[in-house]
C-alpha cells in the first residue's frame, strides 16, 4: 500500500497531521480547541510559544500510525525533528496528541498533554529538550510526565550507532522477532515453550484447541530470527512494520528473555505510543496479543507499574 508524501514544512513548522477520517472528513476531536492557538489559514500559532503547526489532511492517511510517518517524509534538510499527530485516541479517546520522532530515532512516538504541546514544541525545536527525555518521561500510559504511573520497565533510548535494519514481514497477526543470538538452546526452549513452530514459520500455530488453558492464551505469532535484527531495540521497530497489515503487536527475544525467570518478553506498542515497551512473562503474551486484536484492552494496560504488583501475577 502506497501513501501521499507529506507536504515540505516550511523553516520553522511542524507539521500536525490528521490520520482519523471520517467518510473522507477529516476528524480532530477536541485537539485544535485545546492547543490555544490562533489560526493563520492552514497554520496554527501555538500561544505563548510561538510555534507554528501547519495542519495537513488526506484521507489516504486514514489509520496511518505513527511509526509510517518517517517514511512519508520528504528528503530534505529543512524537516523538523517531529511531527504531531492527531489520531484515534485522540478523536475518540480524548488523549493528547501523539509526537512522532523524525530525527533520532525515526518512528517512536510519545504523547503530550494538549495543553502543553507548545511549550514542549519549542524546547524540542530549540534543543533544550530531546526526544530521549520525552521517552524517560513517560507514564505507563505512554504521556510525557503524566499522571500514569512510573513504568517498572522503563523504554531504553540508549541505542547502538544507527544501522539500517530490513522491514520485518507483513502480517496481520503477531511477531516474535529474535534479537539476541547467544543462546541458540535458550531460545530453542523458548519455542518449546510457545508450542512450537509449523512449517510455515509460526509459532503456537497448530495447538489442539481442547488443551488450550485460557487463562494464559497461547500466543501465535510469526517467528523472525534473523542475526539482521540483533540488538533491535523497541523505539526502532515501529518504523519497520510495513503499513498494509495492522500487525497485532511484536515481541522481542532480547537478552532479557535468556537471562530471567519466565522468559520474559519485550513486547512494542505499534499504536497508542509507538516504541514503548511492556515486558510479560512468554506465557502471558498470547493473551496480550489476544485482547488487542480484539480491542478488549489498552497497551498500557500491560505496562507494569513500578513499586506494584501486576495483576498478571496473582494474588
Amino acid at each position: 500500500m502506497s501513501f501521499a508524501e507529506l507536504p515540505q514544512p516550511a523553516p520553522g513548522e511542524v507539521l500536525l497531521i490528521c490520520t482519523c477520517y471520517e467518510n473522507g472528513r477529516a476528524l480532530w476531536g477536541g485537539l485544535l480547541d485545546e492547543i490555544a492557538a490562533r489560526r493563520e489559514d492552514d497554520r496554527l500559532v501555538l500561544e505563548g510559544s510561538g510555534v507554528r503547526l501547519r495542519t495537513v489532511e488526506d484521507s489516504g492517511w486514514d489509520y496511518l500510525h505513527g511509526g509510517n510517518i518517517p517514511a512519508l517524509v520528504p528528503d530534505s534538510s529543512l524537516v523538523p525533528p517531529v511531527a504531531v499527530v492527531a489520531d484515534i485516541p485522540v478523536v475518540y479517546g480524548g488523549d493528547g496528541p501523539l509526537v512522532v520522532d523524525l530525527a533520532a530515532t525515526p518512528g517512536r512516538g510519545v504523547r503530550i498533554p494538549s495543553a502543553r504541546l507548545g511549550e514542549l514544541l519549542a524546547v524540542l525545536l530549540d534543543g533544550a529538550l530531546t526526544f530521549d527525555d520525552l521517552v524517560l518521561g513517560m507514564d505507563r500510559y505512554g504521556t510525557y510526565q503524566g499522571d500514569g504511573g512510573r513504568p517498572a520497565f522503563p523504554t531504553p533510548t540508549s541505542t547502538p550507532p544507527r544501522r539500517s535494519f530490513p522491514s520485518l514481514p507483513s502480517t496481520a497477526g503477531a511477531l516474535l522477532v529474535r534479537t539476541c543470538f547467544d543462546d541458540e538452546a535458550g531460545w530453542q526452549a523458548l519455542l518449546g515453550e510457545l508450542g512450537g513452530t509449523d512449517s510455515n514459520g509460526w509459532v503456537g500455530a497448530d495447538l489442539d484447541p481442547d488443551e488450550i488453558d485460557e487463562e494464559h492464551y497461547p500466543l501465535t505469532a510469526l517467528v523472525v530470527s534473523n542475526p539482521a535484527f540483533e540488538g533491535l531495540q523497541p523505539g526502532q521497530v515501529p518504523v519497520l512494520v510495513p503499513p498494509d497489515e495492522h500487525t497485532t503487536l511484536v515481541a522481542l527475544a532480547d537478552a532479557r528473555t535468556f537471562a530471567e525467570p519466565g522468559r520474559p518478553l519485550t513486547v512494542v506498542d505499534l499504536y497508542d505510543s509507538p516504541g514503548q515497551q511492556a515486558v510479560l512473562p512468554c506465557r502471558e503474551v498470547g493473551s496480550m496479543a489476544c485482547n488487542l486484536e480484539i480491542a478488549n484492552m489498552d497497551f498500557h494496560e500491560f505496562v507494569a507499574e513500578e513499586g506494584m504488583k501486576p495483576w498478571w501475577a496473582g494474588a
